[in-house]
């Protein structure tokens, strides 16, 4: 019974095993903290000048129209009546690209 007393009255000791396990863990910790931040920093593909975006609503949510070189010219060549609601983003986003699109 006293060293139970003697045990709950005195601090913890961390000894050299103990410090040691959380050195290596905070260590592993960094590792992946940075290993994320590199992996995030260069994935991913680069922004293609010739690539059209336009996000709009939809029936059953916002919709995506994504296009990059020959089918992003073929939409903007397209009749703006195949794309009635979004006609002037779709404009812009050509224009950005580089693209004419017809009237």
């Amino acid at each position: 019974m006293f060293e139970q007393s003697r045990r709950l009255r005195e601090p913890l000791r961390w000894g050299r095993r103990e410090k040691s396990a959380v050195a290596v863990a905070l260590a592993c910790v960094l590792a992946a903290l940075i290993a994320l931040g590199v992996y995030a920093a260069t994935s991913g593909a680069p922004a293609r000048a010739d690539c059209i975006n336009v996000t709009f609503a939809s029936t059953l949510g916002g919709a995506r129209l994504h296009a990059c070189g020959a089918q992003a010219r073929q939409v903007c060549a397209s009749p703006p009546s195949s794309y009635r609601g979004i006609a002037s983003e779709l404009r812009s986003a050509c224009a950005r690209a580089g693209y004419r699109m017809r009237e």
